[in-house]
């Protein structure tokens, strides 16, 4: 299948910069995927009520690092920008970096909190392995570091993102992006989620950068998919399973919840436990786990876009997104919802 099948024309001025001035006020298009119907435009506070009483939503309960820092090279006093994507070993992290043909091996770096990293190693053209001195803290991270923002908002991080780009149910740090269709979800729009008798459970995803990469190959079956970490714990083993076994359905909020419930599928229910995944979603996948799908509205040639055009078919949903160009729905990130039953 060809990677431009999933092109599309998108205007600048549609993709947020910024979050909603509240959060839970987004607009939601409702698709329904078994039917020729035409998308209904509602808004996230509707969300509760098109849900059927005892469905299982799956939430991914990540937590974005503030991972991105300035440092001063140690030598010649000159800026350069790191990434601290995750961590390779005893105080050594895998780090994208800015100006990468410059940054060598052995070269030192003053980081804010009077942290050094020292290059030691070249994993990729475009990262670095560097060991830091004395070996941070979380504490570190969230004191200094910035919010990592994805590369199509076109502006440095502020006090506000370091909220925003979080959802309000994150507690796993680990991500170097937001599992983003979470970011809708108020406690309001939870408890009435609850007060409906629909069920919450949860994975933990850490999304690495990859999630922003667009497919460059020519055919979407060569392209190799990043490994992301996931857990899938017990209790969610346990809802999931059991849900399935009487026959209702499973939401999962957002394709990092789809990749976790597709890729620790056994038999009826998601293994628990800990495991990395590289599963790729494109039309022709059969799904095992997941019955409808909360998602955000995404990037052209993106394997977030294929995902969802396997679930729900990549003409209805190709169409779905001229028809969101044309009504200026919001895209990506801080962007509108769209929800798939």
């Amino acid at each position: 299948m060809k990677t431009s099948l999933f092109s599309f024309n998108l205007p600048d001025n549609l993709i947020a910069q910024e979050p909603p001035r509240q959060r839970g006020s987004s607009r939601l298009m409702v698709l329904n995927r078994n039917n020729n119907v035409e998308p209904e435009h509602l808004n996230m506070k509707d969300l509760p009520s098109l849900i059927d009483p005892g469905t299982v939503m799956v939430f991914n309960d990540t937590r974005v690092r503030k991972a991105r820092f300035f440092g001063e090279n140690a030598e010649t006093g000159g800026r350069g920008e790191f990434l601290f994507i995750h961590p390779a070993a005893h105080g050594e992290w895998d780090c994208v970096v800015d100006k990468a043909k410059k940054r060598k091996v052995g070269q030192k770096w003053i980081f804010p909190g009077e942290v050094v990293g020292t290059i030691t190693g070249i994993p990729a053209s475009d990262r670095r392995t560097v060991s830091l001195e004395p070996v941070p803290s979380e504490n570190w991270f969230e004191t200094y570091g910035h919010i990592p923002l994805p590369p199509y908002m076109r502006r440095p991080d502020n006090a506000a993102d370091a909220e925003r780009y979080q959802t309000v149910y994150a507690r796993n740090t680990g991500s170097a992006a937001a599992p983003t269709a979470g970011l809708h979800f108020t406690d309001e729009i939870l408890k009435a989620l609850k007060d409906r008798d629909i069920q919450t459970a949860w994975v933990t995803l850490e999304v690495g950068l990859g999630t922003f990469a667009p497919v460059r190959t020519e055919n979407i079956q060569d392209h190799p998919m990043h490994h992301e970490k996931y857990s899938v714990p017990a209790e969610t083993s346990r809802i999931v399973g059991r849900a399935r076994k009487e026959g209702r359905k499973i939401l999962a909020v957002g394709t990092t919840a789809v990749r976790t419930l597709e890729a620790s599928w056994k038999g009826h229910e998601p293994e628990s436990g800990e495991g990395f995944t590289n599963l790729f979603i494109y039309p022709g996948y059969s799904f095992k786990a997941v019955d409808q799908i909360f998602t955000n509205f995404h990037t052209p040639n993106s394997s977030l876009l294929m995902l969802v055009s396997a679930f729900c078919g990549r003409e209805k949903l190709m169409g779905a997104y001229d028809t969101a160009v044309q009504m200026k729905y919001r895209f990506f990130s801080y962007g509108d919802a769209m929800f798939i039953r």
